[in-house]
C-alpha cells in the first residue's frame, strides 16, 4: 500500500511515523519549507493533564490517560522545571473553587493548595482558590527533531510541496495533484490523510467535497519575561473569560525561558467559519492579517487578579490560525475530526485539538480502518 501525508504539523509527521513502522511505503507534502511549523509550534506549549476541562469529563480524562504516555514517549521534549498553579477566578467563573476541587477528584488528578509566597500574590476580591497541580509544557523544537529522528529515513518527506486538489480515477487509485517549484506534477496514491488543519476545508473543495463544519479564530499568543516571582510558575486562571501565563521552552531571552501569554477574551482577534463554499485560505488570511496587538489589553485585565503581572516585559507575538469543531464552543472539549473515506474511498481527514490528542486519533485510525 502506498499512503500519503498532507500537513507536515506533529499529527502529520507522527502518523507518517506510525504508518513507516509498519513497513508501509509514505510520502509526506509539506507546503511550508520547514516542518512544524504553524499550529504546532505557535501555541501554548501545554501538555494537558485534565485540569484545563472542568466542562467536558471526557476530554480530561482522555487528557488524563494521554498525559503520562506523551511525557514518557517525548521526555528529552518535556519542560517540568516549573510550578503549575490553577486559579478560580470571580465574579464571572463558571466553575467555583469546591466545584474545580472536586472536579479534579473525580478524574485523578493531582490537586493541592498553593504556597502562601503565591497566594501573597493574589487580588482575593477576583481569586477565590490558588490550587497547585502537576502539569507540564513542551519545547515545540525539541519535539520537532524527536520525531524527526523517529522517522530515520521511512519516510519521504518533500518540503515546498502544496497539494491542490485529489481525485480518484477509475481504477480507484487517488490522483494527487500538486504544485512544486512552479510546476504541477501528480502522484498516485491508496490511501491519503488530510492533516493540514486549518486548510482540510480548502482541499476539500479543490476536490468536489462538500466542507466539513469547522470554526477558526485568528489568535495571538505573546511572549513576554515575567517578574521574577513568577519565573518558575505556570499560572491558568478558570474558567471564564481569563487567562494563562505558561513557560514556552522553545524561545529563552536573556537567558531565561520566556513565558506564553494568552487571553480568553483578547487572544483571539476574530472568528470565522467554514460553509457551503465559503472556506478561507488560513495561511493567506494569516499573512495579510494587520496583527494590530492586544497585549496592553491583556496585560491590563491579568493585573487585577495578579497585580505583579503589571510588570511583565512584552517581547513579541506569535500569530496563528486555530481551528476547533463548533461543539468546542458550548463546553471548551476538545475532539478530535476523524472522517474516514470521506467523499472518496481511502481519503480521510484527520484534526485534534491539542498536540496529545494524536493518541486518540492513532487508536480510532486502528479501529476504523484497521491499519
Amino acid at each position: 500500500m502506498r499512503y500519503t501525508i498532507i500537513g507536515g504539523g506533529f499529527f502529520g509527521l507522527y502518523l507518517a511515523n506510525y504508518l513507516g513502522l509498519r513497513g508501509e511505503q509514505v510520502t509526506l507534502f509539506e507546503k511550508e519549507n520547514s516542518l512544524m511549523s504553524h499550529a504546532s509550534y505557535n501555541n501554548q506549549a501545554r501538555v494537558h493533564n485534565g485540569y484545563h476541562y472542568p466542562r467536558s469529563v471526557l476530554t480530561a480524562l482522555r487528557s488524563r490517560v494521554s498525559f503520562p504516555r506523551f511525557v514518557k514517549e517525548f521526555s528529552n521534549c518535556i519542560y517540568s522545571d516549573f510550578d503549575k498553579y490553577y486559579m478560580i477566578g470571580r465574579p464571572l467563573g463558571k466553575v467555583t473553587a469546591k466545584q474545580f476541587h472536586h472536579f479534579c477528584l473525580r478524574i485523578g488528578a493531582e490537586i493541592g493548595f498553593a504556597p502562601r509566597s503565591i497566594m501573597d500574590l493574589v487580588n482575593k476580591e477576583h481569586i477565590e482558590a490558588v490550587f497547585s497541580a502537576k502539569e507540564f509544557a513542551f519545547d515545540a523544537q525539541k519535539l520537532r527533531n524527536s520525531v524527526l529522528e523517529k522517522l530515520d529515513n521511512k519516510v519521504e518527506i518533500r518540503l515546498g510541496t502544496e497539494v491542490k486538489n485529489i481525485q480518484q480515477d477509475q481504477s480507484g487509485k487517488l490522483v494527487i495533484s500538486y504544485l512544486k517549484d512552479g510546476s504541477f506534477e501528480k502522484y498516485e496514491s491508496d490511501q491519503v490523510f488530510n492533516c493540514t488543519y486549518s486548510r482540510i476545508n480548502l482541499l476539500n473543495l479543490a476536490s468536489g467535497l462538500a466542507p466539513i463544519p469547522l470554526k477558526h479564530e485568528m489568535t495571538e499568543m505573546c511572549l513576554v519575561n515575567v517578574p521574577d516571582e513568577l519565573q518558575n510558575a505556570g499560572i491558568t486562571v478558570m474558567c471564564g473569560p481569563f487567562f494563562s501565563v505558561m513557560p514556552f521552552p522553545s524561545v529563552k531571552y536573556d537567558g531565561q525561558v520566556v513565558h506564553s501569554f494568552s487571553h480568553v477574551r483578547y487572544t483571539p482577534h476574530y472568528e470565522w467559519k467554514d460553509e457551503n463554499k465559503n472556506c478561507p485560505d488560513a495561511h493567506e488570511k494569516l499573512k495579510k492579517d494587520q496583527k494590530n496587538s492586544a497585549w496592553n489589553y491583556m496585560r491590563k485585565d491579568a493585573s487585577r487578579y495578579i497585580p505583579v503581572l503589571e510588570q511583565c516585559n512584552y517581547i513579541r507575538s506569535l500569530w496563528e490560525v486555530k481551528t476547533v469543531l463548533p461543539r468546542s464552543e458550548t463546553d471548551d472539549s476538545r475532539p478530535i475530526l476523524c472522517r474516514f473515506n470521506y467523499g472518496m474511498k481511502g481519503y480521510h481527514c484527520i484534526m485534534g485539538g491539542k498536540i496529545d490528542n494524536i493518541y486518540d486519533a492513532i487508536k480510532a485510525i486502528q479501529t476504523e480502518l484497521r491499519i
